[in-house]
């Protein structure tokens, strides 16, 4: 049976067809592609003629955005739909992929047409948007290995194919290990104090396992309510150890992650010294905005310095209030959140339980909707779209005329076959195919609880949060006004700059104008009370302090991990940590806790050496949207300009000047501490 005929991977003619997408059609549509993409390398490097934009690079992207365009949809699946065969149908070509696109980094010929195309009289009449392609691909050549010898360029190929490997198995890992624990509850008394949704969804996972009262997980809308909210310490100890040693030596050995880290940063180290470089951290920062590792470490270490009073206080005040309120003489890591939802019930009057009857899902989405309508002037409007799992929802995006700009899909809830977290990535990209323009679609995945007992779906305001990060992110891949494929969108953007967007829109879920808009209460159908939202605000900064440490404690153990640390030798990873947490964190966890198996950002998701990109792009996130501050947060003026000169220019020209193209000036750190209240006074 020939597999590839009528395989849905192969069909580019729309959106992908999920239903139909099976297992056995993923190795058979990716070497299809491959072959072509190889047949066609070889026949650009036969050509005699000058390589020119069209005869050159258009060909070459053709066939890459078929092949990304087929590998998306698996990768995806197995993020959000993952099986046992799917799984295994990923992992083995897996390999195949990431050793193509390593041969085609470090091809010598491809990278000589290159470098013929960049010092051509054609290259001077492209317009920035190409120029900065081919400058980009160039970059690219050298730091995938271009210029090695022969025999380095053999162990280059290696290193990444095991790379791959390891990232992949990590995920898995952490996935299988998160799924396997779980733990039945048979008398109520044992979960006082969780809020009823949290109870009925307990139950109807125990109903749903065939067990008798309540069952407890520790994925997200499970675990976290469970920390938060009860007042059974054994309990919260017992939860809090299981999700501290997940995927580590304290688990079925075939989970361990604790060999993939020494090995991962090992290669990286490796890889960035065949390159040239003294460090991964180097190798990651030379297509960043950031310069060097010190200047990063400095950075995290200037901000830790700021923060550390704050968080002392904080810390102080919560160990004070656990023992005089709580009879908790030690503060332990499964008491903190706990004490400090108590700390906030106390002292602003409300609980995060009783503000998440506000956000049902649907005023959630009509509010977010409508947000982007008003500064963008555009209208999203419920579509229809093959789809991976009933409950996922596809929207378009049109624009005043009704000219559909984007469309997205939203997988918002959590199930054992997601991995966890909550992510943005591209199903296609804006570009010109001839006449027309392709549109750009999007996925945004979540893990918020589903709907129980009939009801829709409640967000707590942290949720809220998240879906407007993830929709930022969204935004500034569907907004993109740039006409080709590698700059467009988010292709391209320094990676410490593409949390601008999205923490940029975290700013407007604190906005009263916006808030009041987006509310209603599950049961009585009320709008969120003013007094409550005041309270909401006053509590905003509630241990801002410990937050921005925590953050800072991973970038900073991040970094100096892919600069200043040698993985195997003297010193391990969990000593590093040790080191990064006695300098600045206030609150160290367990000596058990073993956090790195399942840092799954810097050892699975592309941010090695990067997770200080969060911290970096909230500098810029907090200035650009001050502009709005001082000109009105929901002028279309001000709305107008973030959209043309952040969002719609992609990739097309460095992050700093898009920045300053919006602000008028350069990045200031101040309004970075003043919304996080790392201010005195503020």
């Amino acid at each position: 049976m020939n597999i590839t005929v009528n395989n849905p991977l192969l069909d580019f003619s729309g959106l992908p067809r999920f239903a139909e997408i099976k297992p056995e059609h993923v190795a058979p549509a990716i070497e299809k592609l491959l072959a072509e993409c190889r047949e066609l390398v070889a026949y650009l490097l036969l050509r005699t003629e000058a390589p020119t934009w069209q005869n050159f690079v258009m060909p070459l992207e053709d066939a890459h955005e078929r092949l990304s365009r087929a590998w998306g949809p698996v990768g995806h699946l197995n993020a959000v739909m993952n099986s046992t065969e799917l799984r295994e149908a990923y992992n083995s070509t897996l390999p195949v992929i990431t050793q193509y696109y390593a041969e085609l980094g470090q091809n010598l010929a491809l990278f000589d047409k290159f470098k013929a195309l960049r010092n051509s009289p054609e290259f001077e009449t492209l317009n920035v948007t190409r120029k900065k392609i081919i400058e980009n691909e160039l970059r690219d050549f050298r730091l995938g290995g271009a210029e090695l010898p022969e025999d380095k360029k053999t162990r280059y190929l290696e290193i990444q194919e095991r790379q791959s490997e390891l990232s992949s198995r990590f995920s898995d890992n952490l996935l299988d290990a998160t799924n396997d624990y779980t733990l039945v509850i048979e008398n109520g008394d044992e979960l006082k104090g969780l809020p009823e949704d949290a109870l009925q969804a307990a139950q109807e996972a125990a109903a749903a396992a065939e067990k008798t009262g309540w069952l407890v997980t520790l994925k997200a809308p499970s675990y976290m309510p469970v920390m938060q909210f009860a007042d059974n310490r054994n309990l919260r100890e017992k939860m809090y150890r299981a999700y501290a040693t997940r995927a580590s030596e304290f688990g079925k050995p075939e989970w361990d992650n604790s060999p993939l880290l020494d090995e991962i940063v090992q290669l990286r180290g490796e890889e960035a010294r065949l390159l040239g470089f003294a460090n991964y951290g180097e190798l990651s920062l030379a297509a960043k905005m950031a310069e060097t590792p010190e200047q990063v470490v400095g950075f995290m270490r200037e901000l830790a310095q700021r923060a550390r009073p704050f968080a002392e206080k904080d810390l102080a005040e919560l160990r004070i209030f656990a023992a005089n309120e709580l009879g908790l003489d030690e503060l332990h890591s499964w008491d903190t959140t706990y004490a400090s939802e108590k700390l906030r019930e106390q002292r602003y009057a409300f609980s995060e339980q009783e503000v998440k009857q506000y956000f049902p899902e649907d005023a959630v989405l009509k509010g977010l909707f409508s947000l982007v309508e008003t500064l963008y002037g555009l209208h999203i409007v419920a579509s229809t779209a093959p789809v991976w799992h009933e409950s996922v929802r596809f929207f378009d995006i049109r624009d005043a005329e009704g000219q559909l700009t984007g469309q997205f899909y939203f997988d918002l809830y959590a199930r054992g076959s997601k991995r966890g977290g909550a992510w943005m990535d591209d199903v296609i990209t804006r570009r010109r195919v001839d006449a027309l323009i392709q549109t750009p679609v999007a996925y945004m995945n979540c893990n918020f609880s589903a709907p129980v007992g009939g009801k829709p779906a409640v967000f707590t305001h942290d949720e809220v949060i998240t879906l407007f990060h993830e929709f930022g992110h969204g935004l500034h891949h569907l907004l993109t006004e740039v006409e080709d494929l590698g700059v467009s969108g988010i292709n391209g953007v320094e990676w410490d700059a593409v949390e601008l967007p999205s923490q940029f829109m975290e700013n407007y879920c604190w906005e009263w104008e916006v808030l009041c808009g987006m509310t209603r209460h599950v049961n009585t159908g009320e709008t969120l009370p003013r007094a409550l939202f005041d309270k909401m605000l006053a509590a905003k900064n509630f241990q801002s302090g410990l937050q921005a440490l925590r953050q800072i404690e991973f970038a900073l153990f991040d970094m100096l991990m892919h600069s200043d640390f040698e993985a195997g030798g003297a010193k391990t990873i969990l000593q590093l940590l040790d080191e990064v947490r006695a300098e600045v964190a206030v609150l160290i966890p367990p000596e058990y806790n073993r956090f790195p198996h399942s840092f799954s950002h810097i050892f699975a998701g592309g941010y090695g050496a990067g997770y200080y990109s969060y911290k970096w792009a909230e500098v810029l996130s907090a200035d650009a949207y001050s502009l709005f501050e001082e000109h009105g947060v929901l002028n279309p003026d001000v709305g107008a300009r973030f959209r043309a000169e952040i969002l719609a220019v992609g990739g097309s020209r460095p992050a700093m000047k898009s920045f300053a193209a919006f602000r008028g000036r350069e990045p200031s750190i101040d309004a970075l501490l003043r919304h996080n209240g790392l201010v005195e006074g503020a």
